[in-house]
């Protein structure tokens, strides 16, 4: 199982990305070296979304159709 996932940075900034381990990742972002630079210089993060995929191929071509929605778009998605 993956995940797509929308993570709402200290800066109320948006970052979407995708795993097969969303607790691991959020971590990650929040407390590793090993978490996205665009999440590291902007922690707390906070997980907004998320949906499960049946594949990783399914979870990137999710996560490439919500990078490329509007900012309210993606408000709408969480609401």
């Amino acid at each position: 199982m993956y995940f797509v996932y929308l993570l709402e940075c200290a800066d109320k900034t948006f970052y979407i990305g995708s795993t097969n381990d969303l607790d691991k990742r959020l971590h990650a972002h929040n407390n590793l070296k090993s978490g996205a630079h665009y999440t590291k210089i902007r922690r707390p993060v906070v997980l907004k979304y998320s949906e499960e995929c049946a594949s990783y191929a399914e979870a990137r071509t999710r996560e490439g159709e919500l990078k490329r929605l509007s900012r309210a778009e993606k408000l709408s998605l969480i609401k």
